[in-house]
């Protein structure tokens, strides 16, 4: 069997690639022109079962046409692109651009089931983006050396209901809190992205002088991160993922805890991402898998 990888940013496609060929696996590799790694085209030189096809973002007769040559039946999507670019870089062929035309609403979600839907049509099973790297999932309990305090937990807590609910409606998967107050709300920016505009905030309410006449102050600048997958997360795309970037993007914004969904994040550089935490003092827990 030969594996269709349609591959986007960051290590996802990489570990997946591996892991395939791991398993014996011939890939045939769609790199995102717009996202994908150009490190993709090295491992391919060094491995004759390995291709590599660089087509851009809305190009789907020519992903489907990739697919067909290459006796690919079976494929998985790794790797992120960006929500950003998906509605405002993308030039859709008429297939997509049909697609698109249909779609209910234009929420992510919508446009890669969609687009999962079409492939099924054509012979080419989209298959979970945790297929060969279940072992990567996050397990349910404290990750770190030191575990949440209990204003972190309370956070967690508070967090963990407004996550939730913002990503049942397909806007974000990350919210950060401090105090029980949601300090930034992930929308089509990303997870890292809404950390740092959280870290922003913070340090701007801090140079306003937000403290009390008895020097309180009126909110607590430790922010707590909280991911979680969405109330139907499709395990085909879209799955949280989180890596050593997450934690420095935390540290430089003054965050000390993070909350991901057990059974349903994937952990990627696990013992560089747990060393740099505990060197931090940074608390880290997979919460209980939401309904």
């Amino acid at each position: 069997m030969k594996l269709g990888l349609i591959a986007g940013n960051g290590r996802f496609p990489f570990l997946l690639l591996d892991a395939a060929r791991a398993e014996g696996l011939a890939v045939a590799v769609v790199a995102i022109r717009e996202e994908a790694d150009a490190e993709i085209d090295e491992r391919a030189a060094k491995d004759d079962k390995i291709t590599v096809h660089w087509l851009s973002l809305g190009e789907l007769s020519k992903l489907i046409e990739v697919f067909h040559k290459e006796g690919v039946t079976r494929a998985v999507m790794a790797g992120q692109v960006k929500h950003k670019q998906i509605f405002s870089s993308i030039r859709p062929d008429w297939r997509l651009a049909k697609l698109i035309l249909n779609l209910r609403t234009r929420s992510t979600d919508m446009l890669l089931g969609a687009v999962a839907k079409v492939l099924e049509d054509e012979g080419i099973e989209l298959m979970s983006s945790t297929a060969f790297l279940e072992p990567l999932l996050v397990e349910e309990g404290v990750l770190t050396k030191r575990a949440p305090d209990e204003e972190e937990r309370k956070n967690i807590e508070y967090g963990l209901g407004v996550a939730r609910a913002v990503a049942g409606f397909d806007i974000g998967q990350t919210v950060v809190v401090a105090a029980q107050a949601c300090v930034a709300v992930e929308a089509m920016e990303g997870t890292d992205a809404a950390v740092e505009r959280a870290g922003r905030l913070m340090a701007s309410l801090k140079d306003e002088g937000t403290t009390e006449e008895d020097g309180a102050t009126t909110l607590e600048r430790r922010l707590t991160v909280v991911k979680v997958a969405k109330p139907k997360q499709d395990m085909r795309f879209d799955v949280p993922v989180i890596g050593i970037r997450t934690v420095e993007t935390m540290v430089a914004a003054g965050a000390s805890c993070l909350s991901v969904e057990a059974g349903r994040t994937l952990l990627f550089d696990r013992t560089a991402l747990m060393k740099r935490a505990d060197e931090a003092g940074i608390a880290i827990v997979g919460s209980p898998r939401g309904a």
